[in-house]
């Protein structure tokens, strides 16, 4: 016999890297910010980002998303999302879904021709997007900067490491994989992920962050290792690594926004010079800083993001009573 939860989602993918969209069936909540629902959310429905995260539902990669009431006055919609260890601050794949899902769920009304705009408060702020009627969707986040740059970590076994750390939604460790004798193409994930879960352990402990607008902003969200190129000829091939050893099949929108905002800092960016991001799965991520800005003490951008999403279908998610493996469990 079915339990009392019974929640609702439409499945959708960036790239690959998966989007569980929350449409019904999740109790309100509440809060005057969304940092303030992001804590209780964290702190008294953690249960259910367990049931929809974790297996047998979902798996150690998976990917959510809530809807939320804003408290932006020009947001059309608010959002919360949640992953294999809690609650990130910016999701850049997640946007460019939740962008295209608005739009054709009739939650924001299409306009008669060219691109809709849609606007969504995040954790980190509010998050502006363009719908085309095809169904590509840019996007321009909250100011980036760099935290770092040529920033110098002691690695267990290694010595000293130099990283970048950049702000785009969310803090990231950033450097090529080479300084760690591993490659993109060609290391194998499982290592990659290794070295990655190494460097942002070390550089939590060593290099303490800061955010101007909220000391909840203020912590390293994970690692991505480059190929060493900017983009600009070809595709620069990333992969980051995120969260509790989460390997992300886009190229990471909030990681592409870091990468600009660090990239125009070592003058190898110029304002509205268009760079490509390319992940594991073949998928590419547009990346072009547009606006100078200031973040508190930091020099910052306004950078472009753009990509594609698509629908994977929907699910009405169940519990037993009786159901205590149901309840959610990771074996990765």
């Amino acid at each position: 016999m079915a339990g009392s939860i019974a929640i609702e989602t439409v499945e959708m993918h960036t790239g690959g890297e998966p989007v569980r969209l929350v449409v019904g069936g999740y109790p309100p909540i509440p809060g005057a910010t969304i940092l303030a629902k992001r804590r209780y959310a964290r702190e008294r429905l953690d249960y259910l980002r367990r049931l929809l995260i974790f297996e047998p539902r979902g798996h150690f990669d998976m990917y959510g998303v809530i809807p939320v009431e804003p408290d932006l006055p020009e947001a059309d919609l608010a959002v919360l999302f949640m992953h294999n260890e809690g609650y990130s601050t910016m999701c850049g794949h997640a946007v460019i879904a939740l962008g295209r899902w608005a739009v054709e769920s009739g939650r924001v009304k299409r306009k008669a021709s060219g691109e809709t705009p849609v606007n969504i408060q995040c954790p980190c702020g509010l998050v502006r997007a363009w719908v085309a009627p095809d169904g590509a969707v840019r996007f321009e986040s909250v100011p980036a900067f760099a935290f770092a740059i040529d920033a110098k970590i002691d690695l267990p076994g290694l010595g000293a490491v130099t990283l970048d750390i950049g702000y785009g939604g969310a803090f990231y460790a950033v450097l090529p994989a080479s300084r760690l004798g591993l490659s993109l193409p060609g290391s194998s994930v499982r290592d990659l992920v290794d070295a990655a879960a190494r460097i942002t352990a070390a550089a939590k402990m060593q290099l303490p962050l800061r955010h101007p607008d909220d000391s909840d902003l203020a912590f390293l969200y994970g690692t991505i290792f480059t190929d060493g190129g900017d983009g600009g000829d070809k595709p620069s091939l990333n992969v980051c690594i995120f969260a509790e050893r989460e390997v992300d099949r886009s190229p990471t929108g909030s990681g592409v926004t870091a990468r600009m905002a660090l990239q125009v800092e070592r003058r190898a960016a110029t304002l509205g010079e268009l760079r490509r991001f390319q992940s594991l799965t073949g998928a590419v991520f547009t990346g072009r800083a547009m606006t100078p800005l200031r973040a508190g003490e930091f020099a910052a951008v306004r950078v472009e993001v753009g990509g594609r999403a698509h629908y994977s279908g929907s699910a009405r998610f169940t519990l037993e009573p009786d159901d205590e493996i149901g309840r959610g469990f990771l074996l990765g």
